[in-house]
């Protein structure tokens, strides 16, 4: 942490905004900065913290075509070594950063890194303060000292929760985003403090983006300003879809599940309900509608015709077939112990509103499901976008007839750092306050016929998740914003996840 303010406080003028390394690999690394303006800049990769061990010395160029940032890899490096890097221009030097290139693929190391996301930093109205806090989640992440860190998806808000706030729609408003969230220390720490994974899901276009429903002019402002404010490789075949292994026990499996993905079901209207909203529950049986229907009396009528219909429409896609068979290829090859898919939206059922989650997707989920469940061994989910933290088994079913199907695939989802959390959206949209803690123990945390059966769900609190990989087991610790493990809606510790290899 101190060395983390000195570096900070180091930093010039010319340099704002920290550093960044992303795309780590056994021999490579992106690097990024950005700089008061366009022009050439020196980079310095070294292995010491003093720099008199320089490594790499490079030129390269802050563009004013994007927006002032710098983007270079640097390659030639040792696997599973620690570096340090800055900018330099004349006198002025950047803010030092850290990273560590992934182990050799034959390497059993144990591997420790967090994953959270959902960070708004667009201030209260009418002041220049937070409307939510100062992105104490990745403060802790980045004291967690880990190997490398995922900053999973809503890395800005284009569409703020902050009342009264205009939607960012262009590339210099989304641009703009970018600077706001980078001008909090605690994310510039989180960037510098080592390798960060980044990834997109909706908010960096517009809330549940599809390109079918928003259109290409809002996905390219959105892919372009991510691209200039985070290192990481896209194509337009693939799109943020990547793959990074960690030695012999760890692959990451990065989804992109925003570029290729089919409609929502909710296009059209087709699951809008007598009030002209989309039906909150239009999965869950009849039965477990009617018990919720004296807090929404909404659900004691059938879902809209049609809906449900076009949520198990088999011909409508989350990932894209190009995606699916790539991703489900490389999991299937992959010569790792552990398989971490790291998943912008959550695979587990919870029933209420699933339209964007993988739920809405109904047949592609199953799918997927029942081949990793036939075909991979350890495999994990690691997800956020929900903005609380739930954990469980993604089921082939839970509450429809014959009872609960496990996969005996876990999913932990974590977050966020900064927007409005679960519960306060659920009171939002039922119009009652203490709503969604309300729900969450009477039918989340209930074991099935009587509700979901959640592990864990906390939902009102911002957190991330700690996972540590050995070579026998893969362990994921829920913590909130103070590092402390995330206290259950029933007031107990969440406890660990520990998958045991096999």
């Amino acid at each position: 942490m101190i060395a983390g303010l000195l570096a900070l406080a180091a930093a010039g003028h010319f340099f704002t905004l920290g550093v960044n390394a992303g795309e780590l690999q056994p021999t490579s690394a992106f690097l990024w900065a950005h700089a008061a303006r366009a022009g050439p800049v020196k980079v310095e990769v070294a292995r010491d913290a003093g720099f008199r061990r320089i490594v790499v010395g490079r030129t390269a160029r802050a563009l004013a075509s994007a927006d002032d940032t710098v983007h270079i890899r640097v390659g030639g490096l040792l696997p599973g070594r620690h570096y340090f890097y800055r900018f330099v221009h004349g006198n002025e030097r950047s803010m030092v950063g850290r990273f560590q290139t992934a182990p050799q693929p034959a390497r059993a190391t144990t591997v420790r890194f967090a994953f959270s996301g959902d960070a708004d930093a667009t201030p209260a109205p009418g002041t220049h303060t937070p409307f939510y806090n100062h992105f104490e989640v990745y403060a802790r992440m980045a004291a967690e000292h880990n190997d490398f860190n995922i900053d999973l998806g809503d890395t800005i808000y284009s569409d703020s929760e902050v009342p009264n706030t205009p939607v960012a729609v262009t590339l210099a408003a989304k641009r703009a985003k970018y600077r706001l969230n980078l001008s909090l220390p605690a994310l510039q720490r989180l960037r510098a403090a080592t390798g960060l994974y980044s990834h997109w899901d909706d908010h960096e276009f517009v809330n549940d983006f599809s390109r079918e429903e928003n259109g290409d002019a809002i996905y390219a402002a959105g892919v372009r300003a991510f691209r200039d404010y985070a290192p990481v490789t896209y194509t337009s075949s693939d799109g943020l879809y990547r793959t990074f292994r960690w030695g012999r026990n760890l692959e990451l499996f990065l989804l992109d599940e925003r570029s290729f993905r089919s409609a929502k079901a909710t296009a059209g209207g087709v699951c809008n309900g007598p009030n002209g909203s989309p039906d909150l529950a239009p999965t869950a049986p009849q039965p477990v509608r009617n018990a919720f229907a004296a807090l929404i009396p909404s659900l004691r009528n059938p879902p809209p015709p049609g809906c449900v219909e076009r949520i198990t429409d088999p011909s409508r896609t989350m990932l894209g077939a190009r995606q699916y068979d790539r991703f489900t290829s490389a999991i299937a090859k992959a010569n790792v112990t552990f398989k971490v898919v790291v998943n912008e939206v959550p695979i587990q059922q919870f029933y209420a509103l699933p339209y964007d989650r993988w739920e809405g997707y109904a047949a592609e989920r199953e799918k997927l499901l029942r081949f990793l469940q036939a075909t991979v061994s350890n495999v994990v989910f690691l997800t956020t976008d929900t903005h609380a933290t739930m954990i469980n088994d993604a089921r082939l079913q839970t509450l429809e007839l014959g009872g609960p199907v496990d996969s005996g695939i876990t999913e932990v989802v974590t977050g966020p750092v900064a927007t409005m959390t679960f519960a306060k959206e659920i009171d939002g949209a039922v119009g009652s306050s203490g709503a969604g803690i309300l729900i969450s123990g009477l039918f989340f945390k209930p074991a099935p016929p009587r509700g979901v059966g959640m592990r864990c769900v906390s939902p009102d609190t911002y957190s991330y998740g700690e996972v540590v990989v050995t070579t026998s087991r893969l362990t994921i610790t829920p913590k909130d914003a103070q590092g402390q493990p995330v206290k259950d809606v029933t007031g107990q510790p969440c406890e660990p996840v520990v998958i045991q290899a096999h």
